[in-house]
Protein backbone atom coordinates (compact mmCIF):
# COMPACT_ATOMS: atom_id res chain seq x y z
CA UNK A 1 0.00 0.00 0.00
CA UNK A 2 1.34 3.73 -0.19
CA UNK A 3 2.26 6.03 2.33
CA UNK A 4 0.02 8.88 2.77
CA UNK A 5 2.55 11.39 1.38
CA UNK A 6 2.49 9.57 -2.18
CA UNK A 7 -1.42 10.05 -2.28
CA UNK A 8 -1.03 13.52 -1.03
CA UNK A 9 1.24 13.98 -4.19
CA UNK A 10 -1.05 12.25 -6.73
CA UNK A 11 -3.98 14.66 -5.26
CA UNK A 12 -1.25 17.56 -5.45
CA UNK A 13 -0.93 16.55 -9.18
CA UNK A 14 -4.74 16.49 -9.97
CA UNK A 15 -5.54 20.01 -8.16
CA UNK A 16 -2.19 21.65 -7.59
CA UNK A 17 -2.40 23.67 -4.52
CA UNK A 18 -1.02 26.66 -5.93
CA UNK A 19 -3.95 27.10 -8.08
CA UNK A 20 -6.24 27.71 -5.07
CA UNK A 21 -7.40 31.42 -4.12
CA UNK A 22 -5.68 32.98 -1.78
CA UNK A 23 -7.97 32.71 0.74
CA UNK A 24 -8.64 28.97 0.71
CA UNK A 25 -7.31 27.00 3.06
CA UNK A 26 -6.75 23.67 1.12
CA UNK A 27 -3.95 20.58 1.46
CA UNK A 28 -3.73 18.00 4.45
CA UNK A 29 -4.92 19.13 7.41
CA UNK A 30 -3.99 16.28 9.47
CA UNK A 31 -2.62 12.62 9.11
CA UNK A 32 1.36 10.93 9.55
CA UNK A 33 2.75 11.29 6.06
CA UNK A 34 4.11 7.56 6.46
CA UNK A 35 0.69 5.73 7.01
CA UNK A 36 -0.10 3.40 5.01
CA UNK A 37 -3.49 4.45 3.06
CA UNK A 38 -5.53 1.66 1.75
CA UNK A 39 -8.70 2.86 1.45
CA UNK A 40 -10.19 6.32 0.80
CA UNK A 41 -13.19 8.38 1.68
CA UNK A 42 -14.04 11.51 -1.06
CA UNK A 43 -16.79 14.11 0.70
CA UNK A 44 -18.26 17.78 -0.16
CA UNK A 45 -18.15 18.47 3.83
CA UNK A 46 -16.07 17.76 7.10
CA UNK A 47 -18.70 17.62 9.49
CA UNK A 48 -18.96 15.08 12.19
CA UNK A 49 -21.46 12.54 10.30
CA UNK A 50 -18.62 12.11 7.39
CA UNK A 51 -16.00 11.50 10.27
CA UNK A 52 -18.07 9.29 11.79
CA UNK A 53 -19.02 7.27 8.62
CA UNK A 54 -14.93 7.31 7.88
CA UNK A 55 -14.40 5.11 10.78
CA UNK A 56 -17.40 3.14 10.11
CA UNK A 57 -15.93 2.58 7.09
CA UNK A 58 -12.20 1.78 8.07
CA UNK A 59 -10.69 4.92 5.79
CA UNK A 60 -7.38 5.60 6.47
CA UNK A 61 -7.76 9.16 4.16
CA UNK A 62 -10.73 11.50 4.12
CA UNK A 63 -10.75 14.04 1.12
CA UNK A 64 -13.40 16.59 1.22
CA UNK A 65 -14.36 19.72 -1.35
CA UNK A 66 -14.92 21.93 1.72
CA UNK A 67 -12.43 22.97 4.38
CA UNK A 68 -12.26 22.23 7.99
CA UNK A 69 -10.54 24.90 9.06
CA UNK A 70 -10.81 28.24 6.28
CA UNK A 71 -10.27 30.87 8.95
CA UNK A 72 -7.26 30.38 11.59
CA UNK A 73 -8.12 29.05 15.03
CA UNK A 74 -6.42 28.46 18.39
CA UNK A 75 -7.74 24.58 19.63
CA UNK A 76 -8.74 22.14 18.03
CA UNK A 77 -10.58 20.92 21.34
CA UNK A 78 -13.04 18.55 21.41
CA UNK A 79 -15.53 20.62 23.11
CA UNK A 80 -15.60 22.71 19.87
CA UNK A 81 -17.66 20.73 16.45
CA UNK A 82 -14.59 21.42 14.32
CA UNK A 83 -11.82 19.75 16.93
CA UNK A 84 -14.31 17.17 17.66
CA UNK A 85 -13.82 16.47 14.09
CA UNK A 86 -10.01 16.62 14.50
CA UNK A 87 -10.13 14.17 17.14
CA UNK A 88 -12.59 11.54 15.82
CA UNK A 89 -9.83 11.43 12.68
CA UNK A 90 -6.69 11.14 14.66
CA UNK A 91 -7.93 9.07 16.94
CA UNK A 92 -8.68 6.34 14.27
CA UNK A 93 -5.38 7.32 11.95
CA UNK A 94 -7.49 8.85 9.26
CA UNK A 95 -5.97 11.39 7.13
CA UNK A 96 -7.45 14.82 6.09
CA UNK A 97 -6.85 16.26 2.90
CA UNK A 98 -8.94 19.06 0.81
CA UNK A 99 -8.90 20.29 -2.64
CA UNK A 100 -11.55 22.64 -2.86
CA UNK A 101 -11.35 26.44 -5.36
CA UNK A 102 -7.96 24.50 -6.88
CA UNK A 103 -10.83 21.81 -7.47
CA UNK A 104 -13.38 24.14 -9.19
CA UNK A 105 -11.01 25.72 -11.38
CA UNK A 106 -9.30 21.99 -12.68
CA UNK A 107 -9.60 20.27 -15.85
CA UNK A 108 -11.67 18.18 -15.05
CA UNK A 109 -13.24 20.18 -12.22
CA UNK A 110 -16.11 20.72 -10.03
CA UNK A 111 -18.46 22.22 -12.45
CA UNK A 112 -17.34 20.04 -15.44
CA UNK A 113 -18.90 17.18 -12.60
CA UNK A 114 -22.23 19.33 -12.35
CA UNK A 115 -21.99 18.97 -16.20
CA UNK A 116 -21.25 15.54 -16.50
CA UNK A 117 -24.47 14.94 -13.81
CA UNK A 118 -26.70 16.99 -15.88
CA UNK A 119 -25.89 15.37 -19.19
CA UNK A 120 -24.61 18.69 -20.78
CA UNK A 121 -22.22 19.30 -23.84
CA UNK A 122 -19.07 21.42 -22.27
CA UNK A 123 -18.20 23.85 -25.09
CA UNK A 124 -15.50 25.77 -23.00
CA UNK A 125 -14.60 27.48 -19.42
CA UNK A 126 -16.98 30.18 -18.11
CA UNK A 127 -14.12 32.37 -16.75
CA UNK A 128 -11.40 30.74 -18.32
CA UNK A 129 -7.57 30.54 -16.26
CA UNK A 130 -5.18 32.41 -18.47
CA UNK A 131 -2.39 30.28 -17.54
CA UNK A 132 -4.13 27.29 -19.10
CA UNK A 133 -3.02 27.59 -23.10
CA UNK A 134 -5.13 24.71 -23.52
CA UNK A 135 -8.07 27.16 -22.61
CA UNK A 136 -9.48 24.03 -21.18
CA UNK A 137 -9.11 25.05 -17.30
CA UNK A 138 -10.86 28.02 -15.21
CA UNK A 139 -14.38 28.93 -13.45
CA UNK A 140 -17.77 27.08 -14.39
CA UNK A 141 -18.71 25.42 -17.50
CA UNK A 142 -20.48 27.02 -20.69
CA UNK A 143 -22.50 24.32 -22.05
CA UNK A 144 -24.87 23.17 -24.70
CA UNK A 145 -28.42 20.89 -23.77
CA UNK A 146 -28.76 17.99 -25.82
CA UNK A 147 -32.29 19.26 -26.46
CA UNK A 148 -34.05 22.40 -26.41
CA UNK A 149 -36.47 22.76 -23.23
CA UNK A 150 -38.67 25.25 -21.64
CA UNK A 151 -37.35 26.53 -18.22
CA UNK A 152 -39.80 25.02 -16.51
CA UNK A 153 -39.43 21.17 -17.75
CA UNK A 154 -35.08 22.53 -17.35
CA UNK A 155 -35.85 22.98 -13.71
CA UNK A 156 -37.28 19.84 -13.42
CA UNK A 157 -35.11 17.81 -15.00
CA UNK A 158 -32.02 19.24 -13.17
CA UNK A 159 -34.19 18.76 -10.08
CA UNK A 160 -33.97 15.14 -10.53
CA UNK A 161 -30.72 14.74 -12.08
CA UNK A 162 -28.96 16.12 -9.02
CA UNK A 163 -28.68 14.78 -5.57
CA UNK A 164 -32.19 15.22 -3.87
CA UNK A 165 -31.97 17.59 -1.26
CA UNK A 166 -35.18 19.75 0.68
CA UNK A 167 -34.17 23.05 -1.82
CA UNK A 168 -34.28 21.04 -4.91
CA UNK A 169 -34.17 23.64 -7.61
CA UNK A 170 -35.73 27.00 -7.80
CA UNK A 171 -35.75 29.25 -11.52
CA UNK A 172 -36.06 32.87 -12.34
CA UNK A 173 -37.65 33.54 -15.37
CA UNK A 174 -39.95 33.13 -17.86
CA UNK A 175 -40.98 29.58 -17.30
CA UNK A 176 -41.88 29.24 -21.11
CA UNK A 177 -38.62 30.73 -22.35
CA UNK A 178 -36.64 28.07 -24.47
CA UNK A 179 -33.30 27.13 -23.10
CA UNK A 180 -30.56 25.88 -25.79
CA UNK A 181 -27.73 27.30 -23.68
CA UNK A 182 -26.55 26.90 -20.14
CA UNK A 183 -23.59 28.21 -17.60
CA UNK A 184 -23.25 25.94 -14.71
CA UNK A 185 -20.90 26.46 -11.75
CA UNK A 186 -21.19 24.19 -8.86
CA UNK A 187 -21.25 26.13 -5.50
CA UNK A 188 -21.45 30.04 -4.80
CA UNK A 189 -21.95 31.84 -8.27
CA UNK A 190 -23.87 35.34 -8.00
CA UNK A 191 -20.29 36.72 -7.99
CA UNK A 192 -20.49 35.32 -11.97
CA UNK A 193 -23.05 37.55 -13.25
CA UNK A 194 -21.06 39.46 -15.88
CA UNK A 195 -19.39 36.48 -16.91
CA UNK A 196 -22.75 34.61 -17.46
CA UNK A 197 -24.11 37.53 -19.47
CA UNK A 198 -20.89 38.13 -21.86
CA UNK A 199 -21.13 34.38 -22.28
CA UNK A 200 -24.75 35.11 -23.96
CA UNK A 201 -26.50 32.34 -22.56
CA UNK A 202 -29.82 31.37 -22.25
CA UNK A 203 -29.97 30.45 -18.12
CA UNK A 204 -26.93 29.68 -15.35
CA UNK A 205 -27.66 27.23 -12.57
CA UNK A 206 -25.49 27.33 -9.77
CA UNK A 207 -26.30 28.08 -5.91
CA UNK A 208 -26.45 29.82 -2.95
CA UNK A 209 -27.97 32.82 -5.34
CA UNK A 210 -29.51 35.60 -3.18
CA UNK A 211 -32.41 37.92 -3.52
CA UNK A 212 -30.43 41.31 -4.26
CA UNK A 213 -28.12 40.16 -7.17
CA UNK A 214 -30.41 37.95 -8.23
CA UNK A 215 -32.90 40.64 -8.87
CA UNK A 216 -30.52 43.02 -10.35
CA UNK A 217 -29.51 40.21 -12.86
CA UNK A 218 -33.26 39.23 -13.70
CA UNK A 219 -33.19 43.59 -14.76
CA UNK A 220 -29.95 43.66 -16.31
CA UNK A 221 -31.04 43.31 -20.02
CA UNK A 222 -28.39 44.90 -22.23
CA UNK A 223 -30.57 43.27 -24.97
CA UNK A 224 -34.05 43.46 -25.56
CA UNK A 225 -34.26 41.36 -28.31
CA UNK A 226 -32.58 38.26 -25.88
CA UNK A 227 -32.77 39.30 -22.48
CA UNK A 228 -31.26 38.57 -19.27
CA UNK A 229 -30.38 34.75 -18.70
CA UNK A 230 -33.16 32.75 -16.63
CA UNK A 231 -31.23 31.56 -13.07
CA UNK A 232 -31.41 27.96 -11.45
CA UNK A 233 -30.41 27.90 -7.91
CA UNK A 234 -29.88 24.76 -6.91
CA UNK A 235 -28.91 23.63 -3.11
CA UNK A 236 -24.95 24.06 -2.73
CA UNK A 237 -24.42 20.54 -1.37
CA UNK A 238 -26.07 19.13 -4.42
CA UNK A 239 -24.23 21.26 -7.35
CA UNK A 240 -20.94 19.95 -5.98
CA UNK A 241 -21.18 16.56 -5.15
CA UNK A 242 -21.33 14.87 -8.35
CA UNK A 243 -17.44 15.90 -8.11
CA UNK A 244 -16.71 13.38 -5.53
CA UNK A 245 -17.76 10.57 -8.05
CA UNK A 246 -15.58 12.45 -10.21
CA UNK A 247 -12.55 12.80 -8.22
CA UNK A 248 -12.58 9.14 -6.83
CA UNK A 249 -12.39 7.83 -10.23
CA UNK A 250 -9.61 9.96 -11.10
CA UNK A 251 -7.83 8.65 -8.15
CA UNK A 252 -8.64 5.30 -9.20
CA UNK A 253 -6.81 5.88 -12.30
CA UNK A 254 -3.81 6.71 -10.20
CA UNK A 255 -3.66 3.88 -8.20
CA UNK A 256 -4.21 1.45 -11.05
CA UNK A 257 -1.54 3.05 -13.04
CA UNK A 258 0.99 2.70 -9.64
CA UNK A 259 -0.74 -0.76 -8.96
CA UNK A 260 -1.57 0.67 -5.26
CA UNK A 261 -4.99 -1.38 -5.27
CA UNK A 262 -6.56 1.65 -3.35
CA UNK A 263 -10.25 1.39 -2.61
CA UNK A 264 -12.29 4.26 -3.18
CA UNK A 265 -15.71 5.63 -1.78
CA UNK A 266 -18.01 8.17 -2.29
CA UNK A 267 -19.98 9.35 0.71
CA UNK A 268 -23.91 9.33 0.13
CA UNK A 269 -24.98 11.21 3.14
CA UNK A 270 -26.74 14.14 2.64
CA UNK A 271 -24.72 17.06 4.73
CA UNK A 272 -26.78 19.76 2.93
CA UNK A 273 -27.98 22.29 5.97
CA UNK A 274 -31.16 22.24 5.40
CA UNK A 275 -33.54 19.43 6.07
CA UNK A 276 -37.56 20.34 5.19
CA UNK A 277 -39.28 22.55 2.26
CA UNK A 278 -42.57 23.88 2.25
CA UNK A 279 -43.79 25.31 -1.11
CA UNK A 280 -45.33 27.98 -0.54
CA UNK A 281 -49.45 28.59 -0.61
CA UNK A 282 -51.41 31.77 -1.97
CA UNK A 283 -52.80 33.91 0.74
CA UNK A 284 -56.63 33.64 1.36
CA UNK A 285 -58.96 35.40 3.72
CA UNK A 286 -59.40 34.59 6.82
CA UNK A 287 -62.75 32.18 7.34
CA UNK A 288 -65.04 34.32 9.62
CA UNK A 289 -66.85 31.55 11.90
CA UNK A 290 -67.91 33.59 14.96
CA UNK A 291 -70.72 35.53 12.98
CA UNK A 292 -69.73 38.93 14.23
CA UNK A 293 -68.89 41.57 11.25
CA UNK A 294 -65.50 40.71 9.68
Amino acid sequence: MPALSEVLAALDALWPPERAEQWDAVGPVCGDPDAEIGRVLFAVDPVQEIADEAVALGADLLVTHHPLYLRGTTTVAATTFKGRVVHTLIKHDIALHVAHTNADTADPGVSDALAGALDLRITGPLVPDPSDPAGRRGLGRICELAHPMTLADFTAYAAARLPATAQGVRAAGDPDREIRTVAVSGGSGDSLFADVRAAGVDAFLTADLRHHPASEATQHNPDPRHGPPALLDAAHWATEWPWCEQAAAQLDAVSDRHGWGLRTHVSRTVTDPWTAHAASAPLTAPTNTTGAPS
